[in-house]
Formats: C-alpha cells, structure tokens, sequence
C-alpha cells in the first residue's frame, strides 16, 4: 500500500493563500526579482499597501496552483516561471502599477557579467584620478584621454556599451573608479495577466513624454483640419471667429465699402 505523502503546513498555507488571491484579483503579475533589494520591496508595499499585494513563492508550488485556476493565457505564466520570482496581485490596471515601479527604481554599481540597462557614457572632463596604470585601463574601453592638471582627463564623451551589452570585468572596475552607477535595478513586471488579457514587459513599456509629443502633434492637426473645414468646437471657435472677421475686414477693403473697423483703410 502507498503511503500518503504530507506536506509541511507552511507549504499548504503558502499553496492556499496563493489560490486564494489568485481568484480574487483581476490582475496577476509576474516579477522578476534580480536585482531587487530588499528595501525596495518594503517600500513597493508600505507606498501600495491596499491597492496591491506581493508574495514570494516558490516556483514548485506556483506552478501547482496556477495549474489549478481556468484562466485563459495562465499556461504563458507558468512557462514564465523560472529564477527568482514573485507574484503580484491587484485590480489595478498594469499600466499605471508600472509607471509606479519605474519611479522606484534605483541605479547600482556594474559588476561582471551584468547586462546593461541603459547606454553607458564616460563623459568628458576631469576624472581627478592621477595618472599612471590607470591609464590602461581606459585604453583597454577606447576611451581617448589626456593629462590635464596633473590628473587624467576624458577627451570626449564616450559611449562603452550600449543596452544589452554583457559588462567586462576590466569595464566594471573603471566605471567603479569613476563612480559610475549605470545599472537600473528594481522591481519591473515580467508579464500581467488582466482578465484573460497578456501583457508582456514590451507591451507595458509606456514612454510618457513620447505620448505627450505625439498628443500636442495629433491634437494641432485636428485643429488645423476643423479650423479649415469650419467646423467648430470648443478649441476651433476662437480661430474660427478670428479667421472669419480677417476674411470680412478684407472683403470690406477689397470692395471699398467702409465700415467701423475698415474706413481708414478704404
């Protein structure tokens, strides 16, 4: 006969109170934890405290749960799980939670192996570093220098790796001297599962000032486009009343009639 198999009551309360808020919420995220410190996941949850809820379980038994819900696109969020990982749980919508996130993230030291985050530029100027073995090292990155008051100077600004770039040992140590910072690290949404709805990191990437350009050009052209086809708004009315007193005040000219505003000019 084949006994049994039990479970670590820990385990089981973890396994329920993760099926518990997975039927609760409309939204479940999953979070990527590299690079997260663990002040800025205090702070994550004191700022959102009722509007959101993180959990970290292992990935064993989130798999075993998330196999137990009827939720179109979960299968894509099990196939997700993988390294350190965390679960979000909200009715809030992603987009916003990831402006949010964003605002909270914090730029570390590079170490070996790190991928950038972000373009990384050695600017130019003086570095105050003294010359000497030094200097090798910002030969060995390409970086153009210069002694200038007896410290080494940057002739330029220097692009040494772009986004994706894997960062060298010998890069690490000179953006340390230089007390470069360059890479970003918090706490991002890999995916969100709305309602059915996949979201992936991509699709909730949001540029705020990208969006705020492309609404002032989008918003001139349908101005422009009412105020010549005469149609009026709120925002087209002015324009329109100035455009048609122009067009009258020359009217009036053109043809010498005189009027209050024009008999001077007739």
């Amino acid at each position: 006969m084949q006994a049994t198999r039990t479970y670590p009551k820990r385990k089981i309360q973890m396994y329920d109170d993760l099926l518990e808020l997975v039927k609760k919420h409309k939204v479940i995220a999953l979070i990527k934890m590299e690079k997260v410190r663990s002040t800025q996941l205090m702070q994550v949850r004191k700022k959102f405290r009722g509007q959101l809820k993180i959990i970290m379980v292992k990935n064993n038994i989130a798999k075993k749960v998330l196999e137990k819900v009827d939720i179109k696109g979960i299968d894509k969020v099990i196939e997700a799980l993988d390294g350190q990982c965390a679960f979000m749980f909200t009715d809030r919508d992603p987009f916003k939670i990831c402006i949010d996130l964003d605002k909270s993230k914090i730029y570390l030291p590079a170490k070996k192996g790190d991928i950038a985050t972000d373009e990384i530029v050695i600017p130019e100027g003086n570095t105050g570093i003294p010359p000497g073995p030094v200097l090798s090292e910002f030969k060995e990155v390409k970086v153009a220098t210069k002694i200038d008051s007896g410290s080494i100077a940057v002739s330029e600004d220097t692009v040494v790796a772009v986004p994706g770039d894997v960062i060298s040992h010998k890069l690490s140590a000179l953006l340390s001297k230089l007390g470069i910072k360059p890479i970003q690290a918090g706490m991002s949404i890999n995916m969100a599962l709305q309602e059915g709805m996949l979201y992936t990191s991509e699709d909730l990437k949001i540029d705020i000032e990208e969006i705020k350009q492309e609404l002032f050009v989008s918003f001139n052209a349908a101005l422009a486009l009412a105020i010549n086809a005469s149609y009026t708004t709120k925002e087209s009315m002015e324009h329109l009343l100035r455009k048609a007193f122009g067009d009258a005040r020359s009217l009036s000219i053109n043809s010498g009639h005189a009027t209050t505003e024009t008999v001077k000019d007739v």
